[in-house]
């Protein structure tokens, strides 16, 4: 193994090199340190730095000296996006209207992180309370695509996306309610992974709780695995976190896909958008699967038109959070966030029952499909510029943004995106893979069966 570029090495690489002493923590936080010394000014990924980072490394060096690491994680440099809160650091969801006063306490899923060993370096930046996909909001600027710079890495987890692409450390906490993990990711070329909603225990929730979920960004699989075996597990503060013990979602993540039956979904309930480069990501994808030895097949569920149904549940909770504000901090919002709470600030009660009816006969739908797993563009396109200007953004939202995305969070299905290579302007290809609510494993194993066939 060769340690000479600690900021290189996937999580599991570098707790073999500690276990092997061939490095440390202190080392490893310095490199990633020292990257982001370099690269951050052009990428702009945080939001805030951690202080406490350089103590929690020394310890975790201490521990591995004697032999007695803490944790799946002890050592392991990580980021949380600012949506989520870290006791000490401010959460600011990347908003001047919100408070700057430090969380009081930690997150579930940051304390499950904190227990495991991880050393937080920082929190990445976020769109405006995750409202929408370009990566930059009104606090912290824009965030842009380590690939190309003049390009966004997507979001709404943009600076999640951006620092794993950068390489400024292996492991990266997003969330997702409408595609936030998996649109970043395919946009910066690593893998995001969307959990089933419960898997990651969640307080306090953001302005899509019903359907958001938090889950891992990384460069691998393997690593989104690891990562995804510390942050789920049943929390009291989330009454619907999973009553499940926890697991190593790395167990038969090698079990290849002989014999499993794949779905290629190509209509996630209206005529969504791809280019040519979305359709070679998915037909290469395909063959991998095929290659082997899984059956791969077309698959169209009845579904109702995901694209009348998603739009209406996103605007009203933004309505929600800009009517939470006082009228004086509604004036430092994004412009956009604006715009569509004013849309759908008037939505009754019985359209979002009707919604919510809709969402749950999609549910069902995908819930009776005989697949172990499908597969289906991530996104409509490449990479778009970053700071493109938004006239529609609920058309945005359908036509350049999610379309692939949100049917897998109104159903609440696991959902994740893997890098399928560069596109003629070097700029990431990625496909999604999805499975049956709850069979997060299931879909972890096709991805690793993709990546493995992809190199």
């Amino acid at each position: 193994m060769d340690v000479t570029e600690p900021a290189a090495l996937d999580a599991e690489e570098l707790l073999a090199a500690y276990a092997a002493k061939k490095l440390n923590p202190l080392e490893a936080l310095q490199a990633v340190t020292e990257r982001i010394a370099r690269r951050n000014p052009e990428i702009n990924a945080f939001a805030v730095m951690n202080p406490r980072a350089l103590n929690a490394a020394r310890a975790s060096a201490l521990r591995w000296a004697e032999g007695k690491p803490l944790g799946a994680l002890d050592g392991v440099p990580v980021t949380v996006k600012d949506l989520i809160d870290v006791a000490g650091l401010p959460t600011r969801r990347g908003s001047k209207a919100t408070d700057a006063t430090p969380a009081h306490q930690d997150a579930p899923l940051v304390k499950a992180l904190r227990a495991a060993g991880a050393v937080i370096i920082g929190k990445t930046a976020t769109t405006e309370f995750g409202w929408k996909t370009p990566g930059d909001s009104p606090l912290t600027g824009i965030t842009r695509n380590p690939w190309n710079t003049t390009h966004t890495p997507g979001g709404s987890s943009s600076g999640a996306a951006a620092a794993a692409a950068s390489f400024f450390g292996p492991l990266h906490v997003g969330t997702d309610g409408g595609g936030s993990i998996r649109i970043p990711a395919a946009w910066s070329g690593v893998v995001g992974v969307k959990p089933s909603f419960g898997r990651v225990p969640q307080w306090p929730l953001g302005a899509f709780g019903h359907v958001a979920v938090a889950g891992p960004l990384a460069r691998s699989v393997r690593d989104a695995a690891l990562l995804l075996s510390v942050l789920a597990g049943h929390d009291a503060a989330d009454p619907f976190s999973l009553p499940e013990p926890k697991r190593d979602f790395r167990a038969g993540i090698e079990d290849g896909v002989s014999g499993l039956r794949i779905g290629v979904l190509q209509n996630p309930g209206f005529p969504a958008p791809v280019d040519a480069d979305g359709l070679q990501a998915l037909d290469d994808a395909r063959r991998a699967l095929e290659g082997q030895g899984a059956t791969v097949v077309e698959i169209a569920p009845q579904l109702p038109d995901a694209s009348a149904v998603f739009p209406k549940l996103w605007g009203v909770a933004l309505a929600r959070v800009v009517d939470t504000l006082a009228e004086d901090k509604r004036a430092l919002l994004d412009p956009g966030l604006l715009a569509v709470a004013e849309q759908f600030r008037n939505t009754t009660a019985l359209e979002l029952v009707q919604a919510e009816a809709l969402r749950l006969e999609a549910a069902h739908a995908m819930a009776a499909l005989e697949v172990d797993a499908l597969i289906c563009p991530a996104v409509p396109h490449c990479a778009p510029l970053a700071a493109a200007p938004v006239p529609d953004p609920v058309a945005a939202l359908n036509q350049n943004w999610a379309p692939w995305a949100y049917l897998f969070s109104l159903t609440r299905q696991p959902a994740m995106t893997v890098p399928m290579g560069v596109n003629d302007a070097g700029l990431p290809t990625a496909v999604q893979i999805a499975a049956p609510l709850y069979c997060d494993d299931m879909m972890l194993r096709v991805a690793r069966a993709v990546e493995r066939a992809v190199g």
